[in-house]
């Protein structure tokens, strides 16, 4: 086997056709301890309106991690989050049926020449540009619903959204405006030039929507999790499976949490060797739950440390977000808590256990309900809890918040740090909250 070369820093900027899995392409090795920087375009509504992509993203291609093996874990140091799109168009997606088969994300054909996945060419603006190679026709599976297009400020504060005009006076330039990568295959979904809800402002914060490991089968990227997973159950493409029970095989990296943002860590399971580290799907902000379906996508660049965690089985991501964005009641414990808890303990006569930190595990599935019973199950594995101590606990110093509808959670709770140092990961902890 050849030697392959290992960087203290790698820089990624090849991408994907809108997959991840083992037979990707690896776009470098990177050292334990080191860093990779990635430079991707946007994800979910260029991908979507390109019929040449097989799922929803487009991100990297996946990243070797030096001695990350199956059953270890990679923790993800989130250092720095940019954006480098000045606007972008987003909204609520109505689909055209006629141009795919199971899936409007993975399963494209032209409506009018039956051409699988076929290429595509841009004439005009529009909701009507994107056109077949081969017959001409409109083969974009998507329009809007309701649609808008937002500029941003040069501090990437705020963004304000356009009127019909301004919108297309951007669309008339898509791809620089969205600075859309060299590398990159998709068409700027700023050519549809929506114009609807003008003038509202919004704050931006960005984050990475689709960012994790490799799995050990090859699926669409927008589907590696628990709700876009069910898309794939019984469907009649290259990628569909049988049953709920071939989605155990996902990493959960389309979570689109908010909190997945610079001063994050984010821990992740290994699933094949090497653990095949992929980022994509930028956005410039979101509210919880991503209510209709898609936000703000952007291109931009990340730089993250990368640390393998040995031996630590996960089944899906547990996040260490940054501590202002924890709720109130899974902060860490102030001196002047500490030392109430402690007169509090002696008045009782129990012993104070207050040396715990604040953890979230993710869980997905096809609703938030089973978001949550997925994150249970993977909190009592995690920390060696019985289910109903993980409810008590979550319920006394934690909660669950929505990160995507329908199904995308963050179970977040107090853990006792000497659990966490059993499963060795408390020093992640303390790193992340200063314990």
């Amino acid at each position: 086997m050849a030697q392959r070369e290992i960087e203290e820093e790698l820089f990624v900027d090849q991408y994907t056709l809108g997959l991840v899995g083992p037979d990707q392409e690896w776009a470098g090795t990177v050292a334990d301890g080191g860093t990779i920087e990635t430079y991707t375009p946007p994800g979910c509504w260029g991908p979507m309106i390109t019929p040449e992509f097989h799922g929803g993203h487009e991100v990297t291609r996946p990243i070797r991690v030096e001695g990350a093996s199956v059953g270890d874990a990679v923790a993800l140091h989130i250092r720095d989050v940019e954006v480098t799109s000045m606007a972008t168009s987003t909204g609520s997606m109505a689909e055209r049926e006629d141009a795919f088969g199971d899936d409007p994300f993975v399963d494209h054909r032209c409506p009018e020449c039956g051409t699988k996945w076929p290429k595509t060419i841009v004439e005009g603006t529009g909701e009507e540009a994107i056109k077949c190679a081969e017959c001409g026709a409109n083969a974009s599976s998507f329009g809007f619903e309701y649609g808008y297009t937002v500029a941003f400020d040069d501090d990437g504060t705020v963004g304000i959204t356009l009127d019909e005009d301004a919108a297309h006076d951007l669309a008339e330039n898509a791809d620089d405006v969205m600075d859309i990568p060299e590398n990159s295959r998709q068409h700027p979904i700023l050519l549809y030039e929506p114009g609807e809800m003008p003038g509202t402002l919004g704050r931006l914060r960005p984050f990475i929507g689709n960012v994790g490991t490799t799995p050990p089968v090859t699926m669409p990227d927008s589907h590696n999790a628990g709700d876009f997973g069910q898309f794939l159950i019984g469907a009649d493409h290259d990628y569909g499976i049988e049953s709920e029970a071939d989605l155990k095989d996902r990493t959960d990296g389309h979570m689109d949490i908010p909190q997945v943002r610079a001063g994050a860590t984010l821990i992740c399971p290994v699933k094949v060797d090497g653990a095949g580290i992929y980022a994509g799907d930028l956005h410039a902000n979101q509210g919880d739950g991503e209510l209709s379906l898609h936000t703000t996508d952007v291109s931009g660049t990340v730089r993250m440390d990368v640390e393998v965690i040995d031996g630590l089985e996960l089944d899906g991501p547990v996040l260490l977000p940054p501590e202002a964005d924890l709720p109130f009641i899974s902060k860490p414990y102030s001196d002047e808590e500490r030392e109430a808890g402690r007169d509090l303990a002696a008045q009782h006569g129990v012993d104070l256990e207050d040396d715990m930190g604040p953890i979230q595990v993710i869980g997905s599935g096809a609703t938030v309900n089973d978001a949550t019973q997925n994150a249970f199950d993977r909190a009592t594995k995690l920390l060696d809890m019985s289910e109903g101590e993980v409810r008590s606990r979550c319920t006394f110093t934690g909660g669950v918040q929505i990160g995507r509808l329908p199904g995308v959670v963050q179970l977040d709770l107090l853990a006792p740090m000497a659990v966490l140092e059993d499963r060795g990961i408390d020093h992640l902890v303390r790193e992340q909250y200063d314990l």
